[in-house]
């Protein structure tokens, strides 16, 4: 009894902590952000994305960040992810408004996708945006490279 017990304790352990390691390079916060930017002296990539509606969002989030050679950039740089969308159930009303407050200062234009370089100041250093239907993210793999520390 105690051996069955103990089996399926560690069985579910492990897959916890599997299941942690999916998309823990996410901050959500601009502050968190800034804070970890300085205290690790990186640069803050802002991801602009609308979740539920934007197409090329989905197809890069996809294509860039879940590909294996995207590995090498998660501790190169923080990650702020910004999501605008359409179904405003998705969010909690802090998280709005700070997204739309990042969307008024980094994403005037309102183009998503976007990832804006910025460093631990918040000074903008470079953008890049859209993503094609041929789905070749080397454009943003260049774009990270060039920002990387």
């Amino acid at each position: 009894m105690k051996f069955r017990f103990l089996f399926f304790l560690v069985c579910f352990l492990t897959l916890g902590i599997f299941a942690q390691d999916k998309g823990t390079f996410w901050v959500y916060d601009m502050d968190q952000a800034q804070e970890i930017a300085e205290n690790e002296d990186k640069n803050i990539m802002i991801y602009f994305t609308g979740s539920d509606w934007c197409r090329p969002c989905m197809m890069l989030q996809e294509d860039l960040f879940k590909n294996y050679k995207f590995e090498q950039y998660k501790k190169s740089h923080v990650f702020l992810y910004v999501d605008i969308p359409r179904n405003k159930d998705l969010l909690s009303d802090k998280q709005k408004v700070e997204n739309y407050k990042l969307l008024e200062s980094y994403n005037k234009g309102k183009t998503f996708p976007l990832i804006v370089a910025i460093n631990k100041k918040g000074k903008v250093l470079d953008k890049i945006s859209g993503y094609s239907s041929m789905r070749d993210p080397s454009y943003y793999f260049s774009f990270l490279k060039k920002n990387t520390k």
